[in-house]
């Protein structure tokens, strides 16, 4: 069974640019304090992700952010290199940009999939969710774990 309302973060150690290095950080210290919002995806540059997903975090982040959240995060099993280019190239501005390199966070949840049929080997399911300092305070799974209708920033920002 997969992570559910009421469950506490799983503290697994993800990566990130920090100063223009990779560093490593513990996924309880980068999003379990205050309300954060994690959006979850498959493929970083992926044209499900890219033309669809990440937009809308980006254009709501503002808003999103005025409904009290602290933070804004996504995720995908992708190196700290792809997803530092990615948040660039999406203008993700204030957008924390997590790596999953070996899809250890994704499996901890139990949204890990095989994506191998697409070349994309073991990936995150799409999904998002609201944490109140580290526990699971809304979970929005996408039903097939690729479309983009349920995880979306405008389905986040409607319930916050």
């Amino acid at each position: 069974m997969s992570v559910s309302v009421g469950d506490s973060l799983p503290d697994v150690e993800l990566r990130m640019m920090v100063d223009g290095s990779p560093a490593t950080v513990s996924s309880i210290k980068v999003l379990g304090s205050g309300r954060v919002v994690l959006f979850a995806v498959p493929g970083a540059f992926t044209p499900g992700c890219s033309n669809l997903h990440f937009p809308g975090y980006v254009e709501l982040a503002s808003s999103i952010s005025a409904a009290g959240v602290d933070t804004i995060a996504c995720v995908s099993v992708n190196d700290v290199f792809v997803m530092d280019a990615w948040g660039k190239a999406q203008g993700a501005g204030e957008i924390l940009m997590l790596a999953d390199s070996d899809a250890a966070f994704a499996k901890a949840l139990e949204m890990d999939v095989d994506a191998s049929g697409f070349g994309l080997g073991i990936r995150s399911k799409r999904y998002a969710l609201v944490l109140e300092d580290g526990v699971v305070a809304a979970f929005l799974p996408e039903e097939d774990g690729f479309s983009v209708l349920s995880s979306t920033a405008a389905c986040v920002l409607a319930g916050l």
